[in-house]
């Protein structure tokens, strides 16, 4: 996945002009990032010239990934930064990919469109429906490629299974159904702590306001379960497989949408739900997705 990650991107911005030497990008976030890293720089068609990051421990993996494949890949390491925002100021940088958590997501990607950047955003392209219109107006009027992070709409054997059902392989498509199982623990109740040395709390909060003291159980990960700052399972799995279900159906978007569920298996700080039921009505098709992501119930 993470070998044909920006085959998309690359393609499209190609297709409008050929940049003059390497396509320059900038990648933000060191987690799901590691993977752009790699990415970017085993690409023939990229440099990766800045790595960014707010927590200084990753920030420093993700700059010894990149040493390791440098030497062999390109002349120069990029630079590492805790501001994203100082990368759009190079007029060289052709490209920022964005792999923070979701509250940064359409913020990052519409302040790189108004810089003249491309953008690679991960999954999902913004916390909510109004931003992401707001990410396909900036892209539109700065004349900016933006693609979102849907990895399976490379992967071959998707590929190819979507276009033998398209073909009418199975017949006439009418309804998908899709689920999320997992076995997540308990985040517990989290307590005000020392910010973590090294740690920018107050640029990783970003736009997520009002500003919010520092809990011991947000970050790195439970930030998805909390909505000022990530969207649950259906934001984190979910629009995976909700991907390829519209993508099989040939449908646009529902007409009805209807979700019952909630926070079931554990009494603490989490908000999403962690069991529940979506389903969307698209008129003469439907796709419901399920989810369990405390209760594996592999007997299902």
């Amino acid at each position: 996945a993470a070998g044909l990650l920006a085959h998309g991107l690359f393609n499209q911005v190609s297709a409008q002009a050929t940049p003059d030497g390497p396509f320059n990008v900038g990648v933000v976030g060191c987690s799901r990032g590691l993977a752009h890293i790699r990415a970017t720089i085993n690409s023939s068609q990229s440099r990766l010239k800045y790595i960014c990051e707010v927590d200084a421990g990753r920030l420093a993996n993700g700059m010894k990934i990149a040493e390791s494949l440098v030497k062999e890949k390109q002349a120069e390491m990029p630079a590492p930064i805790t501001d994203f925002r100082r990368m759009l100021d190079d007029p060289g940088l052709d490209a920022v990919f964005i792999a923070t958590p979701n509250h940064w997501h359409a913020p990052a990607a519409i302040l790189a469109c108004t810089a003249n950047k491309h953008v690679y955003v991960e999954k999902p392209g913004s916390q909510n429906p109004w931003e992401a219109e707001m990410i396909v107006a900036a892209a539109r009027k700065h004349n900016r490629v933006v693609q979102m992070g849907n990895q399976r709409r490379t992967w071959p054997g998707i590929r190819e299974g979507i276009a033998k059902l398209q073909e009418g392989i199975v017949g006439e498509t009418l309804y998908a159904r899709c689920w999320y199982n997992s076995a997540r623990g308990s985040i517990g109740t989290g307590k005000p702590a020392p910010i973590p040395e090294g740690f920018d709390w107050n640029m990783w909060q970003g736009p997520a306001g009002p500003e919010q003291e520092y809990l011991d159980n947000i970050a790195p990960y439970n930030w998805h379960w909390r909505w000022k700052y990530g969207n649950g399972e259906l934001g984190n799995n979910g629009i995976h497989a909700l991907d390829v279900a519209r993508w099989g159906l040939a449908v646009d978007y529902p007409t009805k949408v209807t979700y019952l569920g909630g926070r079931y298996h554990y009494q603490d700080d989490q908000e999403t739900p962690d069991t529940g039921s979506a389903l969307y009505h698209f008129g003469s098709k439907g796709i419901s997705w399920d989810c369990s992501s405390c209760l594996p119930r592999r007997e299902e």
